[in-house]
């Protein structure tokens, strides 16, 4: 073996055992470090505690505390209603976009069941899930807009909340979109314009 191959063969030797004592001290002092951690002092919240005159260790939120996010002082925004009555009005501006953005929820969280037309006959339905009532029973197209969004924030019958699933805004695009479905399906001749009608086929 020649001497220049006898040190390359050290060095590489010199460096394994390196990178072996390296990555030892490594591992020792990780493992350490999680032993003190595991091992320093802290306080079950379901163990007894003498510090407090009531034993407990875990304490109760101040009365009136509210979590980030849930301020929710707009009873008409939040929970559909005026004076604890179910709004009659939309607390955002009717546009275009809005009841576009509606439709878009509508077809993605409702037309399962309620089908795309609001008739009630959605692919679920048609699997064996119950069917809704439809969104063209008069009942429900006299019930004031805020009945949808509280139906969709607190569930009502076999319907459950949505309201983790949607956001407010979106609830109420929803809502409005409804409103908008609903007239489309009972719209009068004399309710569209001059240029509406001629659309319609003859």
């Amino acid at each position: 073996m020649s001497t220049d191959s006898v040190a390359i063969q050290h060095t590489r030797t010199k460096w394994l055992w390196s990178a072996a004592i390296a990555l030892f001290l490594l591992n020792t002092t990780a493992c350490e470090l999680r032993r003190e951690m595991y091992d320093q002092p802290k306080i079950d919240p379901l163990e007894a505690s003498v510090f407090f005159a009531d034993g407990l260790s875990a304490r109760q939120p101040i009365p009136g505390t509210v979590a980030r996010g849930q301020l929710r002082l707009d009873p008409h925004l939040y929970q559909g209603k005026v004076n604890g009555e179910l709004a009659t009005t939309l607390p955002y501006e009717i546009t275009q976009k809005f009841i576009e953005r509606g439709q878009e929820r509508f077809n993605i969280f409702c037309a399962p069941c309620h089908d795309r037309t609001g008739r009630g006959n959605g692919m679920i339905v048609q699997r064996g899930f119950k069917a809704p009532p439809s969104m063209h029973e008069q009942r429900l197209r006299d019930v004031p807009i805020g009945h949808f969004f509280d139906v969709m924030t607190n569930g009502f019958g076999v319907m459950y909340s949505y309201a983790s699933r949607i956001p407010v805004k979106d609830r109420w695009a929803i809502a409005a979109y409804i409103r908008a479905l609903q007239f489309s399906q009972n719209a009068h001749l004399d309710h569209l314009s001059a240029e509406d009608r001629n659309q319609l086929p003859e």
